[in-house]
């Protein structure tokens, strides 16, 4: 498999999940209306660079992972440039798949895509969120090296 054919198959992914997660939020990001747990103003959402964590997207974030080991599961054979791959393509779903909620998302837009319309997201560099810029580098570059 080319590493351009894998690239497009991480963006379908993202799009399915972008639109999943639009079905369960509505036009209400990071899980404002949803009944889910919320950690505020700790070293975690320091970190994490959030206003808040959620339960929701906790828990989310944790099926994808594990979702994306299941060919440990299967097939057995742990080695690093999988695990490599697995890293990066989760950093690189992230990204794209919170990008890709503005975009298809008919009750919020990519026309109100701004800090001030986006209080989840703490920190900007430019037009997009920190963590875009960290996961796209980060991901790309394990996924990278897994191919060498």
């Amino acid at each position: 498999m080319t590493i351009w054919f894998y690239l497009i198959y991480l963006v379908f992914l993202a799009a399915i999940l972008a639109l999943l997660e639009i079905q369960i939020e509505g036009g209400n990001g990071w899980a404002k209306n949803l009944p889910t747990w919320r950690i505020k103003d700790t070293w975690l959402n320091k970190i994490s660079g959030r206003v808040e964590l959620t339960g929701y997207h906790t828990f989310l974030s944790l099926f994808i992972l594990a979702f994306l080991h299941l060919p440990f599961v299967f097939f057995g054979n742990w080695d690093w440039l999988l695990e490599l791959r697995i890293l990066g393509s989760f950093l690189l779903i992230t990204a794209t798949e919170d990008f890709l909620w503005f975009v298809f998302n008919p009750h919020f837009s990519l026309a109100r895509f701004f800090q001030r319309d986006v209080p989840w997201h703490k920190f900007w560099i430019g037009p997009f969120p920190m963590f875009y810029y960290t996961n796209l580098i980060i991901g790309s570059l394990l996924i990278y090296l897994s191919y060498h």
